[in-house]
């Protein structure tokens, strides 16, 4: 065990594809970065990882903002803006993300007349339904403040608007942050269903290099290793956030 840490990391992956290679039974040297059709391959599959990136923090931003607007109806008190936003709500997470895509890519430029490449679909599709997720993790979140709260900010004479702005909400979306984060594994894991429409992303690569190369094993294997980076990635990043937001309540509480 001395020996390995000594070496390191990236040595015992490559002892590990070289003396896997001379095996007739695995085919490691498809993925080997210490030949020259390795490395072509590698880089071929990390070319997909911009796409997965960026699909995902499209999808994102989107269902963080469109959530948000899906919230908004519930405040406003009114039993037919209550019922469009269940409504809604429901109908983006009742269909599967898969059926959505495809709905989005082959049927909606039906009715449009507007083509959409792969990328915006999937943008669309993804966004719709992690916007009804993130909706009710807002709804969610500013049920657990507590009432005083509400109370406080009546009693200054605060608007709907403003005192869900900037006294409710800030409030919430400190504890939002632990389900907002899931939300963000999953919307990274769902990019993968955009492959299906031909988004070059990380497993439409790894098809389309398995095709080729007739080692499954071996490349799906470095797929599942690409997703355990990424999705660990996105974790310490919202585990980041809320260390942040706890360092940062505990100064206010101090400064006051």
């Amino acid at each position: 065990m001395k020996a390995l840490r000594r070496i390191g990391p990236a040595a015992c992956l490559t002892l590990l594809l070289t003396g896997c290679a001379s095996s007739e039974k695995w085919g490691w040297y498809v993925i080997n970065p210490m030949t020259k059709q390795g490395r072509i391959n590698t880089e071929f599959l990390l070319s997909g990882v911009q796409w997965t990136v960026a699909l995902t923090l499209a999808c994102v931003a989107l269902s963080v903002v469109l959530g948000f607007l899906l919230y908004l109806p519930r405040v406003a008190e009114n039993r037919y803006l209550d019922a469009l936003n269940r409504g809604l709500v429901e109908l983006f997470r009742s269909i599967p993300p898969l059926v959505s895509i495809l709905w989005v890519y082959y049927g909606l430029p039906v009715l449009t007349g507007v083509d959409l490449n792969p990328f915006v679909s999937g943008m669309v599709a993804l966004s719709l339904y992690g916007a009804a997720f993130m909706a009710e993790i807002y709804r969610g979140g500013v049920q657990s403040i507590g009432r005083g709260q509400f109370e406080a900010a009546d009693s200054i004479g605060l608007s709907t608007f403003d005192k869900l702005m900037f006294v409710i909400f800030p409030q919430a979306l400190r504890r939002c942050l632990p389900a907002m984060g899931n939300q963000f594994v999953i919307l990274l894991k769902m990019s993968s269903l955009v492959s299906v429409i031909g988004l070059a992303e990380v497993v439409r690569r790894a098809n389309e290099l398995s095709v080729t190369e007739y080692r499954p094993l071996e490349i799906y294997t470095f797929l599942v290793l690409e997703y355990l980076v990424l999705v660990l990635l996105v974790s310490a990043g919202v585990r980041w956030m809320e260390r942040r937001v706890g360092a940062d309540e505990g100064r206010r509480d101090g400064d006051g």
